[in-house]
Parts: structure tokens; sequence; C-alpha cells
């Protein structure tokens, strides 16, 4: 049977001994009947795996005892999408729950000229990222970036291979095609209504390709799901 694995925020690589939140106590000990003496896992989002015995089981301040600490490769390369988040909660955390899960790095809410939703509640959407890192074994925790506005990030020098995926009746190649294995990846998604036509026009003299996602519309957070399997897949 796998170990359970917990959140440690801010646990550092020397650290012997650790007190997890009342939150991640009470899951530990009450839900999942976790006892004095047992083993578990806790990670850092930063890339270290703790090996851990638990040494006191209250349920409000879990405390265990660190016996290992090894540090796990980063994912390379770097994947990251910047997203326009809508105005509809639910499904921009349904794909920030599902990208983590996917692997991708870097998370930047995009502000273009139809963006919805400017401000965001920011320790949400981290918790949904720490439990869908949580669930699918990883050890890093995506960034979840400052929202960024669309001038602003496609005028940022960068060197990895950029990409911009809009709707417009341009000539776009398949973004599967478009990426090149093994070099570090950024993709813009637009908003509900997509990009104008001078965010394209602006993307494009920036040095960023234009890519299509398949031969439907899609919804900005399926657009978003699409890229990041895409992403993923290729690299």
């Amino acid at each position: 049977m796998e170990l359970p694995v917990f959140y440690a925020r801010g646990l550092d690589a020397t650290a012997t001994a650790y007190t997890m939140d009342e939150a991640t106590s009470k899951y530990c000990v009450q839900v999942l009947r976790r006892e004095k003496g047992q083993p578990v896992l806790l990670a850092n989002g930063q890339g270290q795996k703790f090996s851990a015995i638990i040494t006191d089981d209250n349920r409000k301040k879990c405390v265990v005892q660190v016996t290992h600490c090894e540090t796990l490769p980063k994912p390379a390369p770097t994947l990251r999408i910047a997203i326009a988040f809508t105005k509809h909660a639910g499904r921009m955390e349904w794909f920030l729950e599902k990208a983590t899960e996917i692997g991708v790095q870097s998370i930047i809410p995009l502000l273009t000229h139809r963006t919805e939703k400017e401000k965001f509640k920011t320790e949400r959407l981290e918790s949904i990222l720490v439990a869908a890192m949580l669930q699918s074994q990883q050890y890093y925790l995506p960034e979840l970036a400052a929202p960024v506005a669309f001038e602003t990030l496609v005028q940022r020098p960068g060197v990895e291979q950029r990409f911009i995926a809009h709707c417009l009746p341009e000539q776009k190649t398949p973004l599967q095609q478009a990426m090149q294995p093994g070099q570090n990846t950024l993709i813009l998604i637009g908003p509900e209504g997509d990009f104008t036509p001078a965010e394209v026009q602006l993307a494009l003299e920036q040095g960023f390709q234009p890519v299509s996602l398949g031969n439907t519309r899609l919804r900005t957070e399926t657009a978003g799901m699409v890229a990041c399997v895409l992403m993923n897949a290729s690299k």
C-alpha cells in the first residue's frame, strides 16, 4: 500500500521534525486514521520528498520526525501557459487542477482586452494546486504567477519557444507539429471572445508562432486543457 503524501509548506531539507497545520493534521489523523509510529511522506512543493514517522498523532497539531529527504529532479523542459481567466470560477478551478495533474510548471493569469475576471482568490487557487499535486504524486508545485497584462507578457524577452492559440482566420500550424521537443515552452490562451486582432498582431511581432488546437472552437478552459496535453505529449 502506498504511503499517503501530505503538503508541508516551507519544510527545509535539513529539518528533523515538522508540525502539520490543523487542516492537514485532521486529514492525516482523523480521516486517514494515521497513528503514532506510522510512516508518512511529506512534500514541500519544491522537489523534496520527505520520509517521516508520526511522533504525536494530535488531530490539530500532528508532529512527525523526518527520517530522510530526497531531492527529485525538476521536470524538463519547462511548460508554461498564460491563460485569460473567465468569470466562471468553477471552470477555471477545474482547469488549474487538471493542468497541475498533467505536469505544467507555471500558470499565468493573462489580462487581455476581453478578460472578464481580474481578481482571484489566490489562497483557494493555491489549495487546488496543492491538492492536485498530491493526488498526482508529484513533488513540484506549479507556480501560480501574479496576473499580467497581455502587452507586458508578450514583450518580455524569452528564450523558450512561444506560441499563441487564436481563432482568427489566419494560417496556423497545429501545436503538436509546431513544438520542438526538449525546449522550454510558453503558450497563450485567450478569453471568451478570443484575442483581439491587435493583440494577435503584437504577439506575432514579438516572435510568437500562431498555432491551432484542433478543428473545433473551444471554451477557454478546454483550450487550455488541450494545450497542456499537447505540450506535455510533445516535450
